[in-house]
């Protein structure tokens, strides 16, 4: 299978903004909803469920996303007709090769970090039995496409060009930190970090479909897949 070229890079002003905001969803959004959501409902004098936190929150991450990365994201939809085939073929690949890496690492991570429970599964879990269908649309299509044009389309497209291993080990890596890093704060517990190798495949695979096809619904695709397959195995 031929490798495809990516898509073109982000435009200066894409990359700014879209800096800015990736800093913002990493850094400052995991401590700062819940008291955002506090704060609105005193003023509106209203209570909003957390199945509703939930779906209000992803949905303004989700618009803030297509304002920002429209043009970028109207570039690899392109890409993707261009080459479907290829992107398909790809994307199926890297759905066998996820489940499968991801069996060894997570039989890893048990002898690292014991019977460590995974807060972020704990969570979608608990979330799937209060408010199935709202989490599934949260989990299955607005999570994946926000995580991808952060994690695959601005950091990774973005840095491949300068140097490739850079690319995909701090796109990982920074993957890997966004699912576990608030729960080792919250509860003082530098062994949460550990959780981190489970994520590490899943984010080396979406890199390399992504890099593969050089358009980012393959990995928006993979990942959306994975994750519904994941739902599934909790139902």
């Amino acid at each position: 299978m031929a490798k495809k070229k990516s898509a073109p890079y982000m435009t200066p002003g894409e990359q700014a903004a879209g800096t800015v905001f990736f800093v913002v969803y990493l850094v400052v959004l995991p401590f700062a909803t819940t008291p955002l959501f506090h704060l609105a409902e005193i003023l509106l004098d209203v209570t909003i469920s957390s199945a509703m936190r939930s779906v209000i929150y992803y949905y303004l991450l989700f618009a803030v996303t297509l304002v920002i990365f429209h043009r970028f994201l109207a570039r690899t939809c392109r890409n993707l007709a261009d080459n479907l085939g290829a992107s398909v073929q790809t994307l199926l690949v890297g759905l066998v090769g996820l489940y499968g890496l991801n069996e060894l690492m997570y039989r890893l991570t048990r002898l690292l970090a014991g019977n460590r429970t995974n807060l972020n599964d704990t969570t979608i879990s608990a979330q799937i039995d209060t408010a199935p269908h709202m989490t599934l649309l949260i989990v299955i299509f607005l999570a994946p496409f926000v995580e991808e044009v952060l994690f695959r389309g601005l950091v990774f497209g973005n840095l491949k060009g300068k140097s490739r291993p850079v690319a995909y080990g701090l796109s990982c890596v920074l993957f890997a930190l966004l699912h576990v890093w608030q729960f080792a704060v919250v509860n003082q517990d530098l062994t949460y970090f550990l959780l981190m190798l489970q994520y590490l495949v899943p984010g080396l695979v979406l890199c390399w479909v992504y890099d593969r096809t050089g358009t980012l619904w393959t990995s928006i695709g993979l990942h959306a897949l994975a994750n519904a397959l994941s739902v599934w195995s909790l139902l």
